[in-house]
């Protein structure tokens, strides 16, 4: 093993390189970490990187140390100059927590690396990303780390990237140590997907949850047992959603099977919000370094649509660092109103979606109105898969009707596989409608809503309009099963939803949600 103590003693602070300002989010480039030198043995380092006469297995080790101050870039970059005949490349790292007072943010430090086709936004340099979950990854043609792309390590400069969450004022203290180990690559495996379709029920109520997490990002489970558990839950349908990396998705196909559709997709965790990329076609990596401030999120919106997925901002006014969404919703398909156990931040976020319907309906148009769902966002115990769960009425169980259902709107969000319910109105000539739809009715036209709930001990159940919440039932019995009607006209109601709620905890305010349902919309 070959190591180097010069370049591990170095400080690779901001003040080495000038700071590189991509049109996206700021970077930094350290100096290069060259392993030609330690290859073939060379002291002078004028190989050209030749590998010829090493035994296989043997390994070359550098490491560097460095400091960022407060304010560092979103990324920085260690170009890493990888010589041929590298069979893998390990890089681990270590960084510093400080002694912070109250209410300061302390050291976290993220990393990934792309290969030698570069580090451009959306390039096809991309070989994984673990975030802060992992402090050490591997890649090779037959296997990787989770979270990053098994495949040959090719010559040429790759480049790990380092993302710094949060610096404490005093800096964050980093160390990145890379071996190379050379020899034969070994042959890579057959990737396989899930099939685009399961048994189904023909049109009927498909239950899903569409952002949970596997061990491939920072979850804790495998793909396995996040499919047991979907089961448990009387899921038809999940979304595989890790952070910033599609290296799970040659892992879902034994998971799905004629009563289990497993989409493919990615949460894409930028510095200003996170957002779903929900049924994907396989493979499909979308890059995150950016902020809103950078223009550069209608582009990404869009190879998410040219992938096949849908648009979906995650947890909207979630309250942790990076998480609340900043780019505006005009490229959203839907929005995930709830996320995980019910929260004052999900209370904000079904306000805020409520909001954009008054401003739809205000608008006069016919189309264009964003709907909502729910997820569990569940990543280890004891987070629970399809807690919520979004209930979509879809044609059939695949992928593209599951999609069609979640865009129009014909779905409501439930706590558990134990909430069922039914929502229309009537009016006019028999009309009707259902959850998502328009009743096409005049003005004047006398409209009947009917909200028919199961599994709901306890709870009440709401009406709001565009003027608020303009119906409340007394709480429902033990048997959690009850009926609520309501009439109102086009005139006074442009739309209508439902909501069940539990009993309020603190008095004065809402209770948590059991469900709720998009809109049905009144008027032609």
């Amino acid at each position: 093993m070959c190591t180097d103590d010069e370049l591990g003693t170095k400080e690779a602070g901001l003040g080495r390189r000038a700071l590189l300002v991509t049109g996206a989010a700021s970077a930094l480039t350290l100096g290069t970490m060259s392993f030609a030198s330690a290859a073939d043995g060379s002291p002078d380092g004028s190989s050209e990187g030749s590998t010829e006469g090493l035994p296989d297995g043997s390994q070359s080790t550098k490491s560097l140390k460095g400091t960022l101050p407060p304010g560092a870039p979103d990324f920085v970059y260690l170009p890493v100059e990888v010589p041929r005949g590298v069979r893998e490349i390990k890089v681990s790292y270590t960084y510093t927590k400080a002694t912070v007072p109250a209410g300061t943010q302390n050291n976290a430090l993220d990393i990934g690396i792309f290969d030698e086709r570069g580090t451009a936004l959306g390039g096809r340099g991309f070989r994984g990303w673990s975030g802060g979950a992992r402090t050490e990854f591997f890649i090779r043609v037959d296997d990787a780390t989770p979270g990053y792309i098994p495949g040959p390590v090719r010559a040429g400069t790759w480049h790990i990237a380092l993302g710094p969450y949060t610096v404490a004022p005093e800096g964050l203290p980093y160390e990145v140590t890379v071996t190379l180990t050379y020899g034969e690559p070994g042959k890579a495996p057959a990737r396989t997907y899930p099939p685009e379709r399961a048994r189904g029920r023909g049109r009927a109520w498909y239950r899903g949850d569409c952002h949970v997490h596997s061990w491939y990002s920072d979850g804790r489970r495998t793909p396995a047992e996040i499919g047991a558990l979907a089961r448990a839950a009387g899921l038809d349908f999940i979304n595989s959603s890790d952070h910033n990396t599609h290296s799970s998705h040659a892992h879902w196909a034994d998971v799905a099977g004629d009563d289990l559709l497993v989409m493919l997709g990615e949460e894409v965790t930028t510095r200003n919000g996170h957002v779903l990329a929900l049924g994907t076609e396989p493979e499909t990596f979308i890059d995150w370094r950016y902020r809103a401030r950078d223009n550069r999120w209608a582009k990404y919106a869009q190879e998410i649509r040219r992938a096949g997925g849908l648009v979906v901002p995650a947890h909207p006014h979630a309250t942790c660092i990076g998480c609340g969404w900043k780019f505006g919703f005009g490229e959203a398909d839907a929005v995930e109103v709830w996320n995980g156990p019910y929260t004052p931040d999900d209370e904000i976020s079904l306000g805020d979606w409520d909001n954009t319907l008054v401003a739809y309906a205000r608008s006069g148009r016919r189309s264009g109105w964003i709907p909502a769902m729910g997820n569990s966002d569940s990543h280890r115990d004891p987070d629970r898969i399809g807690g919520p769960q979004t209930v979509v009425l879809a044609d059939a169980l695949t992928r593209d009707a599951i999609q069609a259902g979640i865009k129009a709107g014909r779905s409501y969000v439930a706590e558990s596989k134990d909430v069922e319910l039914t929502f229309t109105a009537t009016g006019g000539k028999a009309a009707r409608a259902g959850i998502g739809e328009r009743l096409p009715v005049s003005s004047d036209t006398p409209v009947t809503l009917r909200l028919d709930v199961k599994g709901t001990p306890g709870c009440t159940l709401h009406l709001v309009t565009d003027q608020g919440t303009l119906f409340t039932s007394p709480a429902l019995p033990a048997s959690g099963t009850g009926t609520a009607t309501w009439q109102t006209t086009p005139s006074y109601a442009s739309y209508v939803r439902a909501e069940i709620r539990h009993a309020p905890s603190v008095p004065g305010l809402p209770g948590a949600l059991a469900a709720f349902t998009n809109p049905v919309f009144l008027g032609a």
